[in-house]
């Protein structure tokens, strides 16, 4: 019944096809005929066509040698706007290939699975023996390869992937025939798939078709694959895969093909890695070397003929330097070999006679910055492997340098388009690298191996971010680009986390309490630092704010939470008392922001702005006077109580009391009212404090002193402001009287 219902569906099918060829052809014929028609068109509609021209147009006089011709006449083709072209995007090729053939490839593709099905369904009915099998599988795949070799002059794109699909069934057909079936031994199935990429390549070249080299070169990869038998004879495969990466070379310099480069390029790093992670041998320093030299002579194709690199050209050059390298030192490393600087060294040194040689044509092109930017990279390499730095980390975060100093250089996106798939594993790669401070206790201050390979990330980082500055300044971007925000917020990140690692690290032995106050510190100072060359890196005002922001929040908390647990540890004698001297480095960037930076800048735009910084002030000298008078007047923890209790009650009133006159005094002079209400603000929750809790736990000694010393300071005050009041007024009058003069 199933087997009537496929005849059936069959039928119907070549019913449809046959009815639809028929209508086509039909309509080919009336093209032609339509074209016969205009090409055989009267003469006489020429002859119209030229007397209306002649009529609706002037014909300019003829000038004389001795006229002057007129000068808008004269730059009148010259003055002429050529309209610019575009270029396209460099997948749009791709997308448009697709769109147009996307039938057909899906149509050989279905076509591949139905002949496999109906072999495998003729196999489980025992219709057909294993040798059989084999040999249909042959036939059509030859059969389809010459329908696509007679369809090739009308059809050319239909024909290639027709005949790649041909290609595909042969491929397969070894591929089972060796391992289901084992009608052929290893060497026969391997010299039947070499015959089948040698005649592919040649059928692509005769029929010059780029769409059917690809197809073979990814049989021809394939083909080791298919069979396999699970035993590793790596010489011989790439003998093989050298072998076939010459013909790529050859046929890529005769049609000038670039996708057969990549697609060669692909699977050899692939088979290269896989060998070198499975069986690490120094044997496999000559198919890498050897590679190289291949890839190199491709990507510099163009560059030997023309004098030109493409952008495919400078990517596989890039890639080409970089795996081989990262495959190389691989190598060495695993082998304990010595010197691993050697490879970069080398490669150095092949880019640089290119590099001297646009130097000496004083030709400063792309060309000359591609070549300058590999060899610096390979240079930085060499240094950052010399120093035992982690390779991946130190390679990915040069090469995002190199990347965008190419795209600065060749204004082609997409090495910029890279360098934003590359930047994320950098950040892995920078994380997995901080991880050996875990577990690990003996590394050297500054030159260990986590520091030395942050610092080429760091070094990386400072580039990229002068490169995305500079490009958006000559762009006269008026927007950031949220990506390159992202990754300058990231960048900062990163040189923040790799000081504070380095330093909790060496001072991991220390309370708790001492590593969260330092890595305050730390932070603090690092948030000065940024305010202070804040124009050189460029930062908006917005965040220049923000930053002040944090900054006081931080001051804040170190001083009110940080140092309050580390008094504790200092009066238990777990820590010295130099150590609580060390946070008084706090104040001098706290005082050079608020008389130096904020007034320079936009920060008290907005009134809570004043709010924000004095409340920072208050707590922070509040804290800083409590901590010193516990600390001075206690030798243990039960004492620290009592003094902690006793400053509380008795001196925190004054203190408050001196800084409320002194915001009030400071806002009557500069005349800014939020310093005056803060003043007042700050007299009222003392006033509360005083006689809502303090009065009620002093002595009577100690409550006559705490009034007396408040109504002095508040007496004291109120006369300076009084005092200054009067001397507002005698410049108002002054002025009034001044102004009555001269009318």
């Amino acid at each position: 019944m199933n087997e009537l219902v496929a005849v059936i569906i069959f039928i119907v099918i070549f019913i449809i096809f046959n009815n639809l060829n028929t209508k086509i052809r039909r309509l080919e014929k009336e093209i032609t005929d339509l074209n016969y028609k205009i090409n055989k068109a009267p003469a006489q509609s020429e002859v119209i066509h030229k007397k209306t021209s002649t009529e609706e147009t002037i014909v300019p006089q003829q000038v004389q040698p001795h006229q002057i011709v007129p000068e808008e006449v004269k730059h009148r083709e010259e003055n002429k706007e050529i309209p610019p072209s575009v270029q396209k995007d460099w997948l749009t090729p791709v997308f448009d290939f697709l769109k147009q053939n996307a039938l057909t490839i899906i149509g050989i593709f279905t076509l591949v699975l139905g002949i496999g099905y109906f072999v495998k369904y003729a196999i489980d009915k025992n219709w057909i023996g294993e040798t059989a099998r084999a040999g249909i599988g042959f036939c059509t795949g030859a059969g389809i390869i010459i329908i696509g070799h007679f369809l090739r002059k009308n059809y050319t794109v239909f024909a290639s992937i027709i005949t790649g699909g041909g290609i595909a069934i042969l491929y397969f057909t070894a591929t089972i025939a060796f391992r289901e079936y084992h009608l052929f031994t290893q060497n026969t199935s391997f010299v039947i798939t070499v015959l089948i990429t040698a005649a592919s390549i040649i059928l692509s070249y005769y029929y010059k078709s780029e769409v059917l080299i690809i197809f073979s070169l990814i049989g021809g990869f394939s083909a080791p694959l298919m069979i396999s038998t699970g035993q590793s004879n790596y010489p011989f495969l790439f003998i093989y895969l050298t072998l076939l990466n010459i013909g790529m070379l050859v046929v890529s310099f005769l049609q000038h093909w670039k996708s057969v480069g990549w697609t060669a390029y692909i699977f050899t790093t692939a088979y290269l890695f896989y060998w070198t992670n499975e069986s690490t041998e120094l044997l496999s320093i000559t198919f890498y070397m050897i590679s190289y030299v291949i890839f190199y002579l491709f990507a510099l194709h163009d560059y030997i003929r023309k004098n030109i690199l493409s952008t495919s050209d400078i990517l596989i050059l890039a890639f080409a330097n970089f795996s081989s390298i990262l495959g190389l030192l691989y190598i060495f490393d695993t082998l304990a070999y010595e010197p691993p600087i050697i490879f970069p060294l080398i490669f150095a040194a092949v880019n640089s006679i290119l590099l001297f040689k646009e130097h000496g044509r004083k030709n400063f092109g792309v060309a000359y910055s591609v070549f300058a930017g590999l060899v610096t990279s390979l240079i930085t390499t060499a240094v950052a492997i010399q120093f035992k730095t982690h390779l991946i980390t130190s390679i990915w975060a040069i090469e995002t340098t190199l990347l965008l100093f190419i795209w600065k250089k060749t204004g082609h996106s997409i090495f910029k388009t890279f360098f934003y798939l590359l930047f994320p594993m950098v950040m892995i790669a920078q994380i997995v690298t901080w991880t050996e401070y875990f577990g690990t206790s003996d590394f050297n201050i500054i030159f260990n191996p986590p520091v030395i390979t942050s610092s080429f990330t760091i070094a990386s980082i400072i580039a990229n971010l002068y490169l995305l500055r500079n490009t958006k300044q000559e762009s006269n971007e008026k927007t950031n680009n949220f990506f390159e925000d992202l990754i300058t917020v990231v960048s900062y990140g990163v040189i923040y986390i790799t000081f504070l690692l380095e330093i909790t690290y060496h001072i991991s032995d220390m309370p708790w309490t001492a590593i969260a106050g330092v890595g305050l510190l730390f932070t603090i100072y690092y948030i000065f630092i940024l305010l202070l060359i804040r124009k050189q890196l460029h930062i908006i005002s917005d965040i220049h704010t923000a930053l002040i922001y944090l900054f006081f929040i931080l001051a804040t908390v170190n001083l009110s939470v940080s140092v309050s647990s580390i008094v504790p540890d200092i009066l238990t004698k777990r820590l010295h008392l130099s150590f609580y001297l060390l946070h008084l480095l706090q104040w001098i960037p706290f005082i050079y922001i608020c008389f130096r930076i904020i007034p320079s800048s936009e920060f008290h735009k907005r009134q809570i702005s004043y709010w924000i910084m004095s409340l920072a002030f208050i707590i922070c000298a509040s804290c800083e006077l409590h901590h010193s008078y516990v600390l001075m007047a206690s030798d243990d923890i039960p004492h620290s109580y009592e003094a902690s209790e006793h400053f509380n009650i008795l001196y925190l009133p004054i203190v408050w009391t001196i800084l409320a006159s002194i915001f009030i005094y400071t806002g009557l002079k500069k005349n800014i009212q939020e310093y005056s209400k803060i003043g007042f603000v700050l007299v009222g929750l003392m006033v509360l404090k005083l006689y809502s809790y303090d009065v009620w736990q002093m002595d009577n000694i100690s409550r006559i002193s705490a009034f007396i010393a408040l109504g002095i300071i508040l007496l004291l005050s109120s006369f300076a402001f009084q005092r200054l009041k009067n001397i507002i007024r005698n410049m108002m009058d002054k002025k009034d009287k001044s102004e009555e003069t001269t009318d």
